[in-house]
């Protein structure tokens, strides 16, 4: 008999908690996102996290730990071989992944790519390096009106994407294209987690502006997650922000684009105060995108505090049969060096206000305890081939 009739599970994308013992193989030894952050800023005014345990989990150097915390809280550590944020979420829905998607932030593509690329969209490239959208259209967009030139480029993230102005290249020439590099790049030493069409409007610099007709060509999960068990037993599964494109729409039942974290969390409040039954999924993308790419401690303090204020009105929804999780999927610490995300072990904190005890649970070593908890719940046996155990008859 399921505990909770509703489950909101909340990544706060990239809040990593301190390196991962095998960090040192990735470059980030000593890493801390959380830690680090509130090491490096006066203040961090985070009452609602603190009174879920957050601080009691991880000290923080402005909030103290909560004498009476209501939640209970862990670390989680990633089983999966890499740290960007489609091996954290599908390893969290049940998922081990062995083989690390590629990026190529630091190198540009390779040119053997990039020359098939070119030879089968009969457009030359430009760009190929790791730039913001705003950043590479200034630089780049005039030339691709006037030459015909497509404008390839990435992030820290394991994507491909491709600019075409929409009076200019076309929409669907534009996809086109990425259709062909979704071709291409499936070969596993240049297999990116995303293509994404980034169509464009205006004719000279400071006129850009990215439009709405984005679209995203993802890898399908390499197996059925926790996600497709849910969907299957009949069970509501509510995605906000980006998760769609992290599962490519797999084993949803609804799906909500977001403008922004403030803007999900907006909209989780807004789902909160509909009936359903099952999962309400959410990933908050602007803490990753925003701020720890760009390497910006007082925004992504910021971020948090702003996170923490919708969270209390999210708290303020819950009924006693909802259960609370907040986590993370990988860390970006915005006081190491370079762009990329940093391999950490994530928070875990779950709470309802049905919830008699709370306290430190023993740590996990994988994500997928989230997955393997929401189907627990629910009765729904996890599909074939995935890892995690519940830890469900913990949160009393």
């Amino acid at each position: 008999m399921k505990k909770y009739k509703r489950i909101f599970t909340i990544v706060i994308d990239s809040l990593g908690a301190g390196a991962m013992p095998d960090a040192a193989e990735y470059g980030d030894a000593g890493t801390d996102t959380l830690g680090h952050i509130s090491q490096s800023v006066e203040e961090l005014n985070i009452p609602n996290l603190q009174k879920l345990g957050i601080a009691n989990l991880h000290p923080l150097k402005q909030v103290p730990a909560a004498q009476h915390p209501l939640g209970y809280y862990t670390y989680l550590y990633e089983a999966s071989t890499g740290k960007d944020t489609m091996t954290g979420h599908w390893e969290m829905m049940g998922l081990h992944i062995t083989k690390p998607f590629k990026t190529f932030t630091e190198t540009g593509f390779p040119k053997e790519l990039l020359d098939e690329l070119s030879a089968r969209t009969g457009r030359t490239i430009i760009g190929n390096k790791s730039a913001s959208g705003t950043e590479i259209l200034d630089e780049l967009a005039e030339e691709e009106i006037s030459t015909g030139h497509m404008i390839v480029y990435t992030s820290a993230d394991s994507v491909l994407q491709i600019c075409g102005n929409e009076e200019t290249f076309g929409l669907e020439e534009l996809y086109h294209c990425c259709e062909i590099a979704r071709e291409i790049t499936m070969k596993d030493e240049w297999k990116v987690g995303r293509i994404i069409a980034r169509p464009y409007i205006g004719k000279k610099k400071g006129e850009f502006k990215r439009t709405s007709n984005r679209h995203d060509y993802a890898l399908k999960p390499y197996g059925k997650t926790a996600l497709n068990a849910l969907k299957n037993a009949g069970l509501d599964v509510i995605s906000v922000g980006k998760i769609f494109d992290i599962f490519d729409g797999e084993g949803l039942t609804e799906s909500n684009k977001s403008k922004s974290s403030v803007h999900g969390m907006e909209q989780t409040a807004g789902i909160a105060k509909k009936d359903f039954e099952g999962l309400c999924f959410v990933n908050l993308v602007d803490f990753d995108a925003l701020w720890g790419h760009r390497r910006d401690v007082k925004g992504y303090a910021s971020e948090l505090e702003k996170f923490d204020l919708k969270l209390g009105s999210l708290l303020d929804l819950l009924k006693e049969d909802d259960l609370l999780i907040i986590t993370a999927d990988h860390g970006n610490d915005p006081t190491h060096t370079g762009t990329d995300h940093t391999r950490e072990r994530v928070p875990f904190i779950a709470y309802s206000p049905s919830m008699k005890g709370s306290g430190r649970l023993e740590d996990a070593k994988t994500f997928a305890i989230i997955g393997a908890t929401i189907t627990d719940n629910f009765g729904v046996k996890m599909p074939e081939g995935t890892i995690g155990n519940s830890v469900l008859d913990q949160l009393n």
